[in-house]
């Protein structure tokens, strides 16, 4: 079935929008630690508007580290750090939720509300992020519904979805504010291969739209049939395939 474009309907904002520049990620020697050990050591890599990049390398590596700190949880030290506008080396805390607005984040363990249906589940992220409209909300649920292939299981509730569609659901959630720009933390983990494909499909799909993606992936097979630019998190460093 060929999956609809997405519509760029957009929540009411409350705030001025950011300018967002060509590169949407920006990094210039850079230091991530968590709990005061150094975990990645002057790193520098940048990620321009449109651009699909998987983030790989070993359990423990700094993947996760990275992630969490284009999301706001760590805070990082050196001469550069942006992102989508943002500066995270000196972003305040009550910018964290109007940033996180401005993407859109996948786990591998879904984090849906178990006792919510599907459209419950997106309605629920929809009002946290102060739209007001109701018919405007139910009608972006059924846009990024459509874009994920669930136009049927809105009223479904998690534990009556196999483990692809729930991550489709996760997918559908973090498009809901047409985000510049998706984070995917091991999206395929938990999936059998021919489930893994179909989600692999779905991002590139997303990210032909316009939509930036990093992806933090251990599926080297499926990262070969899905070839794009690769950052490969080794020794505290960054080896990058597009220098």
């Amino acid at each position: 079935m060929e999956e609809p474009e997405v519509i760029a309907t957009e929540p009411e904002k409350n705030a001025p929008e950011t300018a967002i520049p060509a590169d949407v990620i920006s990094f210039k020697n850079v230091n991530i630690s968590q709990r005061k050990l150094r975990v990645l050591t002057d790193i520098s890599f940048s990620i321009r508007q449109g651009e699909f990049v998987y983030l790989i390398g070993k359990t423990g590596s700094g993947k996760s580290s990275i992630l969490k700190t284009l999301i706001g949880e760590l805070k990082p030290e050196g001469n550069e750090a942006m992102m989508i506008g943002y500066d995270l080396l000196n972003l305040k805390t009550k910018q964290i939720p109007e940033m996180r607005k401005k993407i859109g984040m996948v786990f591998q363990d879904y984090q849906l509300l178990q006792d919510c249906t599907v459209i419950d589940n997106l309605m629920f992220v929809l009002r946290a992020t102060q739209w007001k409209d109701k018919n405007a909300m139910l009608n972006r649920c059924e846009d990024v519904l459509g874009i994920v292939g669930l136009e049927t299981k809105d009223f479904k509730l998690p534990s009556q979805l196999s483990g692809g569609e729930q991550q489709r659901v996760c997918i559908a959630r973090a498009l809901l504010n047409n985000p510049d720009l998706i984070l995917a933390d091991e999206p395929t983990g938990n999936l059998d291969p021919i489930t893994a494909e179909e989600i692999f499909q779905v991002f590139h799909h997303i990210n032909q739209t316009g939509t930036t993606v990093l992806m933090a992936t251990h599926n080297f097979q499926l990262i070969d049939k899905f070839p794009s630019r690769a950052i490969c998190v080794e020794n505290g460093k960054l080896i990058d395939s597009h220098v």
